[in-house]
């Protein structure tokens, strides 16, 4: 059948099992591909000159069949008008022109013709060009018109051999095994088709899937940046922020003062750095190999109460419990607390202001359990309206920051309160975190 070449005309050129041009396919295999890709791509574009090709040939090979007297040697009745036979002929191939676009009405407008022809005796073999269309009708039509359609082409053939003996084992079974040779044929390139179209489907869903996880990805990286800046830039100039109001108001008295203040300034600022570094330079790919400083840890509280003391803030750290048993802390939650214990401190030298009575001053309590590790952050200072989030605020700063470390505890499953004390006015930070086998 010439017009197998176009059965596969929606799928993609190149698309689905058996159409790559890969390294290890013989050279032939690989040429035959490429030209079946081109006539496809040919036929998209230009489904009517297909069409006309296809008609054409099986027209002039039928009129050809009626030129040469081919006819004759199968016909049960040479008798019959040549008139009558060519107009057969030509009533079998040339409705071949819509067989793709009206394949079931190309089959019923040759039916009449195919009774003609056996009730005449002429037999001639344009009749068998009635099994294009139903291989059409088995490729695109719903599969429950192929019993139609075998109707339809076996009737004409049933019925004429009422008058003709003998056609029964000429012509009706030769009928009917070509009708089930093309069906199955129809079907099977039909479930290839449709089996190659779902892998391309699969292929573009696949395709679009894993652009938008490296995009869901890119947005988690770029906010996970930006709460580890946030961090970093709001603590460090909040810390060197109180180093340089100290050392200015103890330049005049204290020169001694002013000095360490200026060195306080120049090693947080270094360390600031050298974080921001570090944290921007997981964004390039030029030196993977490169060795990165590990995130901080519990161990690096102590250093981070240090630069606040010395910022002005005096920091009291309580520990009850004994860490890393009997689970150890993963690193992930190790950072999550340090980052809370951080930016609480960061919002206490940035908002709150000293009480009347005793100098502004914070507190740090880490309490480890079997399950949970928790961490509370108190200070004593007032005015505190401006770092709740459940007030008005006339700076966004700090329920940011609120946010951000809910967000961090929410990661691990963990819970931040936040909210003034109701003894002394102050401020309060209460972390929950559970440890990683123990899931809240």
């Amino acid at each position: 059948m010439t017009d197998l070449a176009t059965t596969d005309a929606k799928r993609p050129a190149g698309a689905g099992p058996g159409s790559g041009t890969g390294s290890d396919t013989a050279p032939l295999t690989r040429a035959i591909r490429r030209g079946l890709d081109r006539l496809r791509a040919f036929d998209r574009r230009r489904p009517l000159v297909w069409d006309a090709v296809v008609t054409a040939f099986w027209t002039v090979a039928a009129v050809l069949d009626y030129t040469s007297g081919g006819w004759r040697t199968v016909a049960r009745d040479v008798t019959a008008p040549e008139s009558l036979v060519l107009l057969m002929s030509l009533c079998f191939s040339l409705p071949l022109l819509l067989r793709r676009r009206h394949p079931m009405a190309v089959l019923l407008l040759m039916a009449p013709v195919s009774l003609l022809n056996v009730w005449t005796g002429a037999v001639v073999q344009a009749a068998l060009l009635q099994l294009i269309p139903a291989f059409q009708i088995a490729l695109r039509l719903p599969l429950r018109r192929l019993a139609a359609a075998g109707l339809v082409l076996c009737a004409p053939v049933a019925a004429g051999a009422a008058r003709i003996p003998g056609i029964w084992d000429q012509q009706l079974v030769s009928y009917l095994w070509g009708f089930v040779f093309v069906a199955l044929l129809g079907i099977a390139v039909r479930t290839r088709r449709d089996y190659t179209e779902a892998l391309v489907e699969r292929a573009h869903r696949l395709e679009h899937e894993r652009d938008q996880q490296a995009r869901l990805a890119a947005a988690a990286e770029r906010t996970r940046i930006a709460r580890e800046m946030h961090d970093i830039i709001g603590h460090n100039l909040s810390v060197i922020t109180g180093l340089a109001d100290g050392g200015a108001y103890a330049a005049a008295k204290s020169p001694e003062r002013a000095t360490q203040a200026l060195d306080a300034i120049g090693t947080t600022s270094r360390q600031a750095l050298s974080e921001l570094r570090r944290l921007l330079g997981v964004l390039r790919d030029d030196h993977p190999d490169e060795d990165r400083a590990p995130q901080p840890t519990l161990d690096d509280l102590a250093p981070l109460i240090e630069r606040v003391r010395r910022a002005g803030l005096p920091v009291h750290l309580e520990s009850h419990g004994e860490p890393g048993h009997p689970t150890p802390l993963t690193p992930g939650r190790q950072l999550t607390v340090y980052r809370v214990v951080q930016e609480s401190l960061t919002n206490t030298l940035k908002h709150a202001s000293p009480p009347t009575d005793a100098p502004l001053s914070a507190t740090v309590t880490l309490t480890y359990t079997p399950t949970h590790i928790e961490a509370r952050i108190t200070d004593t200072g007032t005015g505190t309206g401006t770092r709740t989030d459940a007030q008005e605020a006339p700076a966004p700063t700090p329920a940011q920051g609120i946010m951000g470390m809910r967000e961090r505890a929410a990661l691990y499953n963990g819970t931040i309160q936040a909210g003034p004390l109701p003894a002394h006015g102050g401020w309060h930070i209460h972390l929950r975190l559970p440890l990683e086998d123990h899931p809240q």
